[in-house]
């Protein structure tokens, strides 16, 4: 297939990406774009596309490579600016998205995610008890009372965030991740955001304690090559949003999910198939990200047939590559937590791959699959209260989830 020359002009204010998806794979694996403000850009659809490009040596993510960026043609309100520009391991590379990583990986590996399994269970369950509080007449928001504050609690107690901060993060890294916001309430928002965050700085620097913005902090002090005030806040700016929106938008699209599709809910109850499974299935079916900004090749580089110039910022297209049939059958737009693995053991790509793989993915893990099976267990009838199109999709065609998530928690 060859790639069309039309470019398709991706919606600021989202909407549901999959009959999009499926038209611009019909036409290639790599599609050209037109991002908000007229900006060109072009996006990788396909499966085995992405994954070459996400790990190919002559890629890069550094803004220094974003021509239009480095040539001053990019204005300061731009929407997606905060995902070229903020300081930190997923605008870095080589030796600088090393030194960085390193500085957070410790918080993430297997073994430290592992030990928060007890916690998590411990804000699940009372976080039940504020979902049934919360309903009237037997209806409850269940992204607002239990997807959200789940992953939003965690992230904020790993990286010591005071509670009086966190229901103005999440409104924050809410409008820094919309691709429909006006100029000035973008830039705004930015500039509250790290605000916010160097005041958590402050409270940590006055109170270290045993988490990971004080070890940052002492990391930073320490040594000043180590990490850099403003990689410090870039790095905590990172690790909020996606800490939570993520793990929020994959929790609200399994329940969704789920609903739709009773029968793969009974296959879980009866033990044919995981927790685990419907985790890894909603991440290929239904990605908590639909694009995400920016990679650039340092050359004109040809990947999927299709030549992608250098200095070109390019997304990737996470929910296009999750329904590619190529990669994943005639039905993968079948939700099937049965669905055998891949021959290459790579299910799909909605955590990335390769050096900028998403660090945090065990810990999503943990906080679905624990958030899925306690609350099926506890409203083991929930169903949605209106029916799937009557749900208002999020704003921006980066995050891919629904604006609020009405259930009914009992038959």
């Amino acid at each position: 297939m060859e790639t069309s020359s039309v470019p398709h002009r991706l919606d600021p204010a989202g909407g549901c990406p999959h009959a999009d998806n499926a038209g611009l794979l019909a036409r290639g694996a790599v599609a050209p774009v037109v991002l908000p403000g007229g900006v060109e850009g072009m996006a990788v659809l396909g499966h085995e596309t992405l994954r070459e490009f996400l790990q190919h040596p002559e890629v890069a993510k550094s803004p220094g490579h974003f021509t239009e960026l480095r040539e001053g043609r990019i204005p300061a309100g731009w929407p997606l600016l905060t995902f070229a520009t903020v300081r930190g391991m997923t605008t870095a590379d080589g030796d600088d998205h090393r030194r960085l990583r390193g500085l957070v990986s410790r918080a993430f590996t297997p073994r430290r995610v592992e030990e928060l399994r007890p916690r998590t269970e411990q804000l699940t369950a009372s976080l039940l008890d504020d979902l049934e509080r919360a309903a009237v007449d037997g209806v409850a928001d269940l992204r607002r009372h239990f997807a959200l504050p789940l992953p939003m609690s965690v992230i904020g107690e790993l990286l010591g965030v005071d509670t009086e901060f966190r229901d103005r993060l999440h409104h924050l890294s809410n409008q820094v991740v919309a691709t429909d916001i006006e100029p000035a309430e973008a830039v705004a928002a930015n500039r509250e955001l790290v605000a916010v965050l160097a005041a958590v700085v402050a409270a940590r620097s006055e109170r270290p304690g045993d988490d990971l913005t004080s070890a940052l902090i002492a990391a930073r002090d320490e040594d000043g090559d180590r990490l850099a005030q403003e990689e410090l806040i870039g790095t905590l700016v990172l690790m909020i949003i996606a800490g939570h929106e993520t793990t929020l938008n994959l929790i609200t699209n399994a329940v969704r999910a789920l609903c739709r599709h009773r029968d793969q809910l009974d296959l879980v109850r009866k033990g044919e198939a995981r927790w685990a499974d419907v985790v890894e299935e909603t991440l290929r079916w239904d990605a908590p990200v639909s694009y995400f900004p920016f990679r650039y090749p340092v050359r004109d580089l040809t990947v999927g047939g299709a030549v992608i110039p250098a200095g070109t910022p390019v997304l990737a297209g996470y929910s296009a590559a999750g329904r590619d049939p190529a990669a994943h059958g005639p039905d993968a737009d079948r939700f099937d937590v049965t669905r055998p693995a891949r021959p290459d053991a790579v299910r799909h790509l909605s955590l990335g791959h390769g050096a900028h793989y998403c660090l945090g993915a065990p810990l999503a893990r943990l906080e679905a699959t624990v958030a899925l099976e306690r609350l099926f267990d506890r409203f083991p009838a929930l169903d949605l209260a209106v029916p799937e199109d009557g749900l208002a999709r999020q704003a921006g065609f980066v995050g891919n989830s629904v604006r609020a998530l009405p259930v009914r928690l009992r038959a």
